[in-house]
C-alpha cells in the first residue's frame, strides 16, 4: 500500500513539473511575441536605410546607431521635445493625483446633497470620446489665451475621473474606525488626508502617477491641435516629424526606429520604478 501511495506521489510530481514546463513555455511564447516589435524597432535602429529594405530581411545588428540616434536627438530636436514631455506629464501627474486625492476625500468622508449623483456624472465623462470633447475644450483654451502654450497641455487635464474612481474607492476600504479616532483628536480633514490616508495609499498613487504619466507623454491629437510653435511640441509629434526624414522625402527608418526607442524609454523607466506600486495598486481584494 505505501509503495503505491509513494508511486502515486512521484506520478502526480512529474505530471505537475511537466505542467510547470510547459506553462512557462507558453508565457515565454507569449512574451516573445509581445515583445517582438520592439525587438524589431531597436534591430532596425542600429541599420542604414538600404539594410532596412534589404530582401530577405537582415537580421544582423548594423553599424550605424550612433549615426541613427545622433540624428534623431539633435537634428530633429528629440531632446527639447522629450524636455518639454517630461515637464508636462510630470507637472499634470502631480496636479492630477492631488486634484483627485482632495475630490476622492469630499465623495468619502463629507456629507452633502446629492453626493452619489455628483460622483455617477463624475464617471459619465469617462464615457465621452475624446473627439467629441476637442471642440469646445479648444474654444475654452483659446478664450484664456492659452493658446500655443504649455497652460493648453497641463490645465484640461488636471480634472481625472479614473482618479477619483481608483481613490474613492481605496478610502472606502479604510475602517472607519481610524475615521472616528481622528475626529476624537480633533484632526482636521486635510491633516488627516496627508499624514493617515496619503502613507496609506501610496499603491493606488503610484497606480495612479504610471496611468497618467504615461497618458500624458503619448498625447498626440491634442498637442497638434493647440500647439504651433515646433520648440513647444511634445515628443510624439517630434516621431511624426520623423517620417519626412531622408533623402528626398523618403522615410529613413532607421532613424526613425531610432526615434521610437528613446520616446519609449522614459515611460518604461517609470513603469520599472513603479511597478510593485502600480500592481499593488489594482489587488482591489489584497488591500486592506
Amino acid at each position: 500500500m505505501a509503495a503505491t501511495d509513494r508511486g502515486f506521489v512521484l506520478k502526480y510530481r512529474v505530471r505537475r513539473k511537466g505542467y510547470t514546463v510547459l506553462t512557462h513555455l507558453a508565457l515565454l511564447l507569449v512574451a516573445l511575441i509581445v515583445a517582438s516589435p520592439i525587438l524589431f524597432a531597436l534591430l532596425k535602429s542600429t541599420q542604414s536605410t538600404v539594410q532596412v529594405f534589404t530582401y530577405p530581411p537582415s537580421f544582423a545588428i548594423g553599424t550605424h546607431a550612433p549615426e541613427n540616434y545622433g540624428t534623431a536627438w539633435s537634428y530633429y530636436h528629440l531632446g527639447t521635445l522629450m524636455k518639454n514631455t517630461f515637464v508636462i506629464a510630470f507637472a499634470v501627474t502631480i496636479g492630477k493625483t492631488l486634484m483627485s486625492l482632495l475630490a476622492a476625500l469630499a465623495l468619502v468622508y463629507f456629507d452633502f446633497r446629492f453626493k452619489n449623483l455628483l460622483f455617477v456624472f463624475v464617471l459619465l465623462t469617462l464615457m465621452m470620446p475624446i473627439p467629441v470633447r476637442i471642440v469646445p475644450l479648444y474654444d475654452l483654451v483659446r478664450s484664456f489665451g492659452w493658446g500655443n502654450s504649455h497652460w493648453a497641455l497641463v490645465v484640461p487635464f488636471l480634472a481625472s475621473a479614473t482618479g477619483v474612481f481608483l481613490f474613492r474607492q481605496h478610502f472606502m476600504s479604510i475602517p472607519s474606525s481610524l475615521v472616528d479616532a481622528a475626529r476624537v483628536d480633533g484632526v482636521g480633514p486635510l491633516r488627516f488626508l496627508w499624514q493617515i490616508l496619503v502613507p496609506m495609499s501610496m499603491n493606488t498613487i503610484g497606480a495612479m502617477a504610471v496611468i497618467q504619466f504615461v497618458y500624458i507623454w503619448n498625447q498626440y491629437l491634442w498637442p497638434l491641435i493647440i500647439i504651433a510653435s515646433n520648440e513647444k511640441q511634445m515628443i510624439q509629434i517630434g516621431l511624426k516629424m520623423l517620417t519626412g526624414s531622408g533623402a528626398e522625402g523618403m522615410l529613413n527608418w532607421g532613424v526613425a526606429m531610432a526615434g521610437t526607442i528613446i520616446t519609449m524609454l522614459p515611460p518604461l523607466i517609470v513603469f520599472l520604478l513603479l511597478q510593485e506600486q502600480f500592481m499593488r495598486g489594482f489587488a482591489l481584494s489584497e488591500e486592506k
